[in-house]
C-alpha cells in the first residue's frame, strides 16, 4: 500500500507549505511592479502588456488564496494545534483573517484591480508629466471606485466604515478614531510651533544645500552611507526611480531606490537613508516564508525609515561624522558640521512636496492628504474636484500657494497604486520614531556619541531586538510599544523632539 506524502504530513503542515507557494507568488508579483516602476518602458502599450501579466498572476494568486482546501486544513489545523509550535496559534489567526477576507473578493474583481493598476500608473506619469490633472481623473476615479468595492467586500461588521476597513490593510488594529485621537494632538501642538518658527527673526542658512553636484559621487557617498547604517547590498540593490520607493521580493532581495539632482544633495542622500531603514527592517525579518514573519504595519515600517532618516540623519552627531565625506566628495565644498546640520534642518516655507518637506511641516502634508482620503471615501468630495480642496488645505494648513497640478495633487503616487488608508502610516510612522529613539538612548546612553562616531550596529541591534525580530506576533502597533517599550504610541516624544529641537535652531 502507498501512502501520500500529503497523508504523511499534519493539517497545519500541509496548509503552511501551500501558504508558503502563495507567498512566493506575491513575491514574483512584488518584482513585476518594481520592474513595472524602475525599469520597463513607460508607454501606454507597454503598460497594457504589464497589466495583463500581473492581471493574470493576481488570478493565480486569488484561486490559491480562496481554494477550499485551504478552509478545511485550516480548521483541522485550529482543532489539533501542533504542540511542538508555540507561535503555530497566531499563525492560524493571521491566515484566518486573511483567507476570509480573500475569500470575499471575486476573481473578477482581483484581476481588474491589478490591470487597473497598471494603466493608473502610466495615467499618473503621463499627466503629472503634462502638469494636468484632468488627464489622471478616470483612471483616479476608478482607482477609488475598486477601493471601495474591495473594502465592503472585505468588511464582515457593516458598523465598521469603509474607511477603517482600509486603514486595517496599512494599519491593523488602528482605527480612525485612535489615529484622529493621536493626529489632533499632534495639530494642536506644531501649529502655534510653526507659527513661532515662522515669525523669528533667527534664519538658518540653507546655502550649504545650494550648488552644483555630480549625480555619481552623491549616488556613491549614499550607498557607503546607508550600507554603513547596515543595508546589506549582498542581499539587495539600490536604483533610481522617479518617487523613492522600497520593494521586498523576500529577506534575501530587498531593493532600494532614489532619486537625485545635480542641484542639490540632500533630498538624493536622505531618501537613500529612508529607504535603507525600511530595507533594513524588511533584511532583519524571519525567514518562514509566513504571514507572521511580515512586518506588522506600514506605520511600524515608516518608523524604522524615519527612526534613521530623522532621529539619526539630522542629528548633529551624524553631521560630526558625515561632513568630512561630504567636504571630500564635492568640489568647492567646505562646511563645519553645524552649518550643515542647520541648513537640513531649517524649515521650507513654501515647499509643495511632500517628501522634500521638513520635519515641521511634514506632518501638515500628511494631513492633508488624510483629510481629503476621509472627504472622498465619504462622498463629501469628488475626484474632480480634487486639485482646487488641495490647493486650499495647501493654504490653510501650510501657508503655500501650489502652482500646478505636478507640484501638487499629482506628486504622490499613492493612490494610483490602490495605496488608499495609506498617508496615515506617515504621520503615525514619525510619531512612533521619536518615541523608539527616546528609548533606545534610555537602553544605550552614548547612543549619539555612537552615531558621532559612524558606529550603527548598536542601534540597528536594538531596533532589530524591539521590532524587526517581532513581525506581526502582535496585532497592533499600540501592542507592540506597550510589550517593548512599556506603553502604547504617544505622541508626547514626538512633539518634545521638535519643541527642542525648532526652539533651539529658530532661538524663539
Amino acid at each position: 500500500m502507498t501512502v501520500s506524502v500529503a497523508a504523511t504530513k499534519s493539517a497545519y503542515e500541509q496548509l503552511t507549505a501551500k501558504l508558503r507557494v502563495i507567498g512566493s507568488l506575491q513575491q514574483c508579483e512584488a518584482l513585476l511592479n518594481y520592474d513595472r516602476m524602475v525599469f520597463m518602458p513607460q508607454s501606454q502599450e507597454t503598460a497594457q502588456a504589464r497589466g495583463a501579466q500581473l492581471s493574470a498572476l493576481a488570478s493565480v494568486v486569488h484561486e490559491k488564496t480562496t481554494d477550499k482546501s485551504l478552509f478545511q486544513l485550516l480548521e483541522e489545523a485550529e482543532k489539533d494545534l501542533p504542540k511542538e509550535d508555540a507561535e503555530a496559534p497566531r499563525v492560524l489567526e493571521l491566515t484566518r483573517k486573511t483567507l476570509e477576507e480573500n475569500s470575499r473578493v471575486t476573481a473578477e474583481l482581483a484581476a481588474r484591480k491589478a490591470k487597473h493598476g497598471a494603466l493608473a500608473h502610466s495615467s499618473w506619469a503621463q499627466a503629472r508629466e503634462k502638469e494636468d490633472f484632468a488627464l489622471f481623473v478616470p483612471a483616479l476615479t476608478t482607482c477609488f471606485e475598486i477601493a471601495k468595492e474591495e473594502a465592503a467586500a472585505k468588511r464582515t461588521d457593516e458598523s465598521v466604515t469603509l474607511y477603517d476597513q482600509m486603514l486595517d490593510h496599512f494599519e491593523p488594529g488602528m482605527k480612525m478614531e485612535r489615529i484622529d485621537q493621536v493626529f489632533e494632538e499632534i495639530e494642536r501642538a506644531l501649529v502655534p510651533l510653526l507659527e513661532r518658527v515662522r515669525n523669528s527673526e533667527t534664519k538658518p542658512s540653507i546655502t550649504p544645500l545650494e550648488g552644483t553636484f555630480d549625480i555619481d559621487m552623491q549616488k556613491k557617498v549614499c550607498k557607503e552611507v546607508v550600507t554603513q547604517l547596515g543595508f546589506d547590498e549582498a542581499r539587495g540593490r539600490i536604483d533610481v526611480a522617479v518617487h523613492p520607493f522600497t520593494s521586498s521580493a523576500s529577506p534575501a532581495d530587498v531593493r532600494i531606490t532614489s532619486r537625485f539632482s545635480d542641484n542639490e544633495w540632500q533630498m538624493g542622500l536622505l531618501a537613500t537613508i529612508h529607504e535603507g531603514g525600511h530595507a533594513m527592517y524588511e533584511q532583519s525579518l524571519g525567514k518562514s516564508g509566513l504571514e507572521i514573519d511580515q512586518a506588522l504595519s506600514m506605520g511600524t515600517h515608516e518608523s524604522q525609515s524615519l527612526f534613521w532618516e530623522r532621529m539619526v540623519a539630522k542629528s548633529l552627531p551624524f553631521w560630526k561624522w558625515i561632513t568630512p565625506k561630504l567636504n571630500e566628495a564635492f568640489e568647492s565644498f567646505d562646511y563645519t558640521p553645524e552649518q550643515l546640520y542647520d541648513a537640513v534642518n531649517a524649515i521650507k516655507p513654501n515647499n509643495c512636496i511632500r517628501v522634500e518637506a521638513d520635519e515641521l511641516t511634514y506632518p501638515l502634508h500628511v494631513l492633508l492628504r488624510y483629510r481629503l482620503e476621509k472627504e472622498i471615501i465619504t462622498d463629501k468630495l469628488t475626484v474632480e474636484e480634487i486639485p482646487a480642496r488641495w490647493n486650499e488645505l495647501m493654504k490653510d494648513l501650510l501657508g503655500v500657494q501650489v502652482p500646478n497640478d505636478s507640484l501638487g495633487c499629482l506628486q504622490d503616487i499613492h493612490w494610483s497604486a490602490f495605496a488608499i488608508g495609506y498617508f496615515a502610516t506617515y504621520l503615525l510612522g514619525s510619531s512612533t520614531a521619536a518615541q523608539l529613539a527616546y528609548y533606545c538612548e534610555k537602553d544605550i546612553p552614548d547612543m549619539y556619541a555612537l552615531i558621532e562616531k559612524g558606529q550603527f550596529e548598536p542601534l540597528k541591534a536594538w531596533l532589530t531586538d524591539k521590532v524587526h525580530n517581532h513581525g506581526r506576533r502582535y496585532k497592533s502597533l499600540d501592542d507592540l510599544l506597550e510589550a517593548q517599550v512599556g506603553e502604547k504610541l504617544n505622541p508626547k516624544y514626538f512633539i518634545d523632539y521638535l519643541e527642542e529641537k525648532y526652539s533651539k535652531l529658530y532661538n524663539c
